[in-house]
């Protein structure tokens, strides 16, 4: 197993005011060679947006782009014709493709906080699409719950890329253990609160440590831990 650590306080910061982001990998303004991407996961933004503002329509073209609702209410409208909202627990794909345009505003009554996650896709150019499920944390205490996947399916949402994200969010101590579903496979995991215990490494809040070079996972998890396991391929072969 090798790894690599992403301390919370190593983060690239970007502060305009009513945008408050933290950059795992290089991002908009923030660039660090060092950190530009962990396999085909190429952003990993944790954002505070203040209420009333957000992002104008803009475009994107083949990116696999996930958001994960932490806190608040955001709504969603795209040149597809969707307009919907997202709330906490809930989660959207936009299989970018050959091209779309969006928008996106916090319309919740106080700060959202979003995690923004692009993945490089595994086609180019298909048929873009949208999809969003709803996972409120009390339909999945004590348990790791599959939310994005590259397969078809009515209880997560599926990308174009060979990749899994997943939510852990326990409110006991326990030990965990996590097979990768492929060889060429890479995880990267994001703690959102609480402890985790992994390859002698104690992941606080916002940290995040990337692991490669291993067909399984063994970790503890203290109470009231929650956290984003993302599993994706190393490179596009």
């Amino acid at each position: 197993m090798q790894t690599i650590w992403y301390p919370a306080q190593q983060r690239g910061k970007k502060d305009i005011g009513w945008l408050k982001s933290n950059f795992h990998f290089s991002f908009s303004d923030y660039y660090n060679p060092v950190v530009s991407a962990f396999g085909t996961l190429l952003a990993f933004n944790d954002d505070f947006l203040e209420q009333g503002k957000g992002f104008g329509i803009h475009p994107h073209q083949n990116m696999e782009i996930i958001s994960i609702l932490l806190e608040g209410k955001m709504n969603h409208k795209d040149s597809m014709g969707y307009s919907t909202h997202i709330e906490a627990g809930g989660v959207q794909i936009m299989s970018a493709g050959q091209g779309l345009f969006h928008e996106e505003y916090n319309i919740g009554a106080g700060e959202a906080n979003f995690l923004q996650i692009w993945i490089q896709p595994k086609l180019q150019n298909v048929n873009p699409r949208y999809q969003q499920r709803a996972f409120p944390r009390e339909n999945r205490k004590n348990r790791l719950t599959t939310v994005v996947s590259s397969e078809e399916g009515l209880a997560h949402c599926w990308i174009n890329q060979n990749a899994y994200i997943a939510l852990g969010f326990y409110e006991q101590a326990q030990a965990l253990t996590y097979h990768l579903k492929q060889p060429n496979k890479c995880v990267f995991l994001f703690c959102v609160a609480g402890k985790i215990q992994i390859a002698g490494h104690t992941l606080l809040s916002r940290d995040a440590l990337g692991i490669w070079d291993t067909t399984q996972l063994d970790f503890e998890v203290a109470p009231h831990t929650e956290f984003v396991l993302i599993e994706t391929v190393i490179n596009q072969k």
